[in-house]
């Protein structure tokens, strides 16, 4: 197989599934972590390789969470914003429906209308400066429970920022059983939201069955045990139920132990519509270009069959008609341009 590295890194792409604060490079926690010098986050971007080195899950968590803990102003909130959006554009990211925790934010003191304004400000001079175009997806952190629960859907419904598409769950699925949480969901679907809680990730299919019948998923995050169940697998691919899949991050927490017996490819084969995705790229020393050629490797694809993958994600984001029709139309024009210019 050739190298498609080169094919991927010009590539218009949109991801799905990253998280807010997971996407914070080294030199940005590093100039965050130097702001607050009481954390315990390095300030030194190269010693940040091995603190993002991640034993378990737990682990994973407990690191997170003290990144999280060096956003502690709107200006820390807008800085790391529109920085993230700068590193998506190095990529070729067209669009990308970032995972934000605004009760990790909110319980920590900043005020939720200057979050909501500075998460709006990078939004919008992202989209004019950058190209790249950034919506919502707020996210209930399962593991505190009913009251995040209850913060979120608040900050949700009541104080809907524009760019604000989707409602999601994420943190440990293990003891966070995810019926618990339908009447947040249930809210946040009348308000026009759309649900795309994480499943399946660290715990079996009935995590992601509860997430379809309690929570009415749209999309499914990670989603990797399905191919447990073929019942499930069936499910996803005759309902064309988008799940995201983030290969790295599966192996850097332990979910998946093995690259080469990742799911990824049992999913493409029965049907299921795959997205390929970075979740927490910089703690997990990779981005989406990576993420493509890991998935095109695991998968046997060549230019158009990356082509097709991109377009999944299109097909598969929350975007409106005119925006996915004119990022397919980026990804075609780029994919024949590349296949019939002449080669050295």
């Amino acid at each position: 197989m050739s190298d498609l590295r080169p094919f991927i890194a010009g590539l218009p792409k949109a991801e799905l599934h990253v998280h807010h604060v997971g996407s914070a490079s080294p030199r940005i926690v590093a100039e965050l972590s130097a702001r607050h010098p009481d954390s315990r986050v390095p300030t030194d971007p190269a010693a940040l390789a091995e603190y993002f080195t991640f034993t378990d899950f737990a682990h994973f968590i407990d690191v997170y969470l003290s990144v999280v803990d060096l956003i502690r102003t709107p200006d820390d909130v807008r800085l790391l914003t529109f920085e993230v959006a700068r590193d998506m554009a190095r990529q070729n990211i067209r669009y990308a429906e970032l995972t934000i925790t605004p009760y990790s934010s909110v319980r920590r003191g900043i005020d939720e209308k200057a979050f909501m304004a500075a998460i709006e400000d990078a939004r919008t001079a992202a989209e004019a400066e950058l190209g790249v175009v950034l919506r919502w997806c707020f996210d209930i952190p399962g593991e505190a429970g009913l009251e995040a629960a209850e913060l979120t859907t608040r900050l949700a419904v009541d104080l809907r920022p524009e760019g604000l598409v989707s409602f999601g769950l994420g943190g440990p699925e293990i003891g966070v059983p995810r019926p618990q949480f339908k009447p947040y969901f249930d809210r946040a679907i009348a308000a026009g939201l759309r649900s795309v809680p994480h499943a399946g990730e660290t715990t079996g299919p009935q995590t992601i069955w509860d997430a379809l019948t309690e929570l009415r998923a749209e999309r499914i995050g990670h989603g990797t045990s399905a191919v447990q169940d073929p019942r499930l697998v069936a499910h996803l691919a005759e309902h064309r139920i988008p799940v995201e899949v983030c290969p790295t991050s599966n192996i850097a927490t332990r979910a998946v132990t093995d690259l080469e017996l990742h799911p990824i490819r049992q999913l493409a084969e029965a049907g299921v519509l795959v997205t390929v995705n970075s979740d927490d790229p910089p703690m997990f020393g990779t981005d989406l270009n990576t993420e493509y050629t890991v998935a095109a490797r695991l998968l046997g694809l060549d230019e158009r069959g990356v082509a097709e993958l991109a377009k999944d994600a299109v097909t598969a984001s929350f975007l409106d008609e005119a925006g996915k029709a004119r990022i397919a139309g980026e990804i075609d024009a780029y994919t024949t341009a590349w296949l019939t210019a002449p080669r050295a």
